[in-house]
């Protein structure tokens, strides 16, 4: 008699059906199983969660707990077009009366025309100096000097480039110059118009008096009659720009600097000078960084308590909970933290209320700027003791910073809690394998005990349908 293919078959009974229900049963350990998975997993990803949000409080925190927030002071032109300012910690509260009466600015020297840019000018090593002109008088229309002196600026070293075959022509001076990073000058070609048009420029890349240039060429004639520049002697080359300082006056007091930017003229002031002329400068304590660091503390804290109430809350409706229901970690969290927020300081405002910060009935913060700038008005040193402490124990914004630090930090609280989840994950992950190899081990050996029970029963019908068919065969011949 032929095997049974198809489980039921054979036997005309329900066996697949059967054993179909018997895998379902026989599974729902693995189902147990699988939702213990899923919640852990969720409750990984809500720790991510609740870790993000403590380290974006931990930051804001941070930035309360720094000293240097609180000494911030702004600097303000009351013309930008004639100079922006910025002030550092260092600067002192004051206006200023500014005077620009000069730019500083840097050399330039243009060299006689040639035909041809292209075309050899002789070869030879060119060294250039840097040193302050003074004395003499400079002929405006032929841009040299008659009776000056040059005194060479002792910190900056001669340079010196090589003009050889590959780079002897007016261009390829341009370009060996360029190249030449440290040698303080950049080069250009100016094409004036001429009959011989093409004249080589060379300007120093420092403004101020002592970066006036002195050139002097070792090599042929034709070069040096090209560069060599001396304002105390032989000058090949036409001034086209005098190097200069700035200058100007604060307050009624002269100042000079050999660059645009002139820093600490007033105290922790730098200023940038654009042109020449008159603007107010006010230096004035900085307390919008500090209210803007509030802010945020607060916005972070209330970004928290909200990220918790979502990891806790719990649907009455679908009889359903958020990861975090019910969790120690988190509600150990919290407690500490407003324990925090709640603790009296050492300092004259001993508390945040004072400031405009206080807590709410939905357990957020809420925060009062008018009254901020109240405190910060009449007492900024106090403000900065409540927040950065007094340089011996630190305020809110240390004590908050270090708590939430202990929980987001490698083997923190947080840490410990996702690492016990972990351990249950590669538990349950075993688990279930084992599981699932005894559950096909039962399916199978179900399986194999139907197949062969529908094989008897097959084969009992057959016997009882031949021998029914015999009796009838029998009664027929009778």
């Amino acid at each position: 008699m032929a095997s049974v293919s198809s489980l039921g078959i054979g036997s005309n009974l329900d066996l697949s059906g059967l054993l179909t229900s018997l895998t379902k049963a026989e599974s729902q350990p693995l189902v147990m199983l699988q939702k213990q998975q899923i919640s852990y997993t969720a409750k990984l990803s809500a720790y991510g969660t609740l870790q993000g949000a403590l380290s974006t409080l931990q930051t804001a925190a941070g930035k309360l707990a720094d000293a240097n927030l609180f000494q911030g002071v702004k600097a303000a032109s009351s013309n930008t077009d004639v100079l922006t300012a910025a002030a550092s910690a260092t600067g002192a509260a004051g206006i200023y009366a500014v005077n620009v009466t000069q730019l500083a600015a840097a050399q330039s020297l243009a060299a006689a025309g040639v035909a041809n840019a292209t075309a050899a000018v002789g070869k030879g090593t060119v060294t250039i100096d840097f040193g302050t002109i003074s004395g003499g008088t400079l002929n405006a229309a032929t841009g040299t000097y008659s009776g000056a002196s040059f005194t060479a600026d002792a910190a900056r070293a001669a340079k010196s480039i090589v003009i050889d075959d590959s780079n002897n022509s007016l261009e390829g001076l341009r370009d060996a110059i360029n190249k030449s990073a440290d040698i303080g000058v950049t080069a250009a070609i100016v094409n004036d118009g001429g009959t011989s048009p093409y004249r080589l420029v060379l300007t120093s890349k420092d403004t101020g008096v002592a970066s006036s240039m002195r050139i002097s060429v070792a090599g042929d004639a034709s070069l040096q009659g090209l560069l060599n520049h001396d304002a105390s002697g032989a000058q090949a080359l036409q001034q086209t720009a005098v190097a200069s300082n700035a200058m100007l006056t604060i307050g009624g007091v002269a100042v000079t600097s050999k660059t645009n930017t002139v820093a600490d003229a007033a105290p922790g002031v730098t200023m940038t000078l654009a042109k020449t002329g008159a603007s107010t400068l006010t230096v004035s304590r900085d307390s919008s960084s500090v209210e803007a660091a509030i802010a945020g503390f607060v916005t972070a804290y209330n970004s928290l308590q909200t990220t918790a109430a979502q990891l806790t809350k719990y649907d009455t409706e679908k009889h359903t909970g958020a990861p975090l229901v019910g969790d120690s970690t988190l509600r150990t969290i919290q407690t500490r933290i407003r324990a925090a927020l709640n603790t009296p300081q050492a300092g004259e405002l001993k508390v945040l209320s004072r400031i405009g910060v206080g807590f709410q009935k939905d357990g957020t913060l809420a925060f009062d700027t008018a009254k901020l700038k109240t405190a910060l008005a009449a007492s900024p040193t106090a403000v900065a003791e409540l927040f950065a402490g007094d340089g011996t124990t630190g305020g809110v914004g240390k004590q908050v910073s270090t708590l939430l630090e202990g929980f987001t930090k490698t083997n923190g609280m947080i840490s410990a809690a996702t690492t016990g989840i972990q351990t249950s994950l590669k538990s349950l992950d075993h688990q279930y394998t084992a599981t699932q190899s005894r559950v096909e081990a039962t399916i199978e050996r179900y399986k194999k005990q139907f197949t062969a029970l529908d094989l008897l029963v097959s084969r009992m019908q057959a016997t009882g349908n031949y021998l029914t068919q015999q009796f009838a065969n029998m009664s027929s011949s009778k």
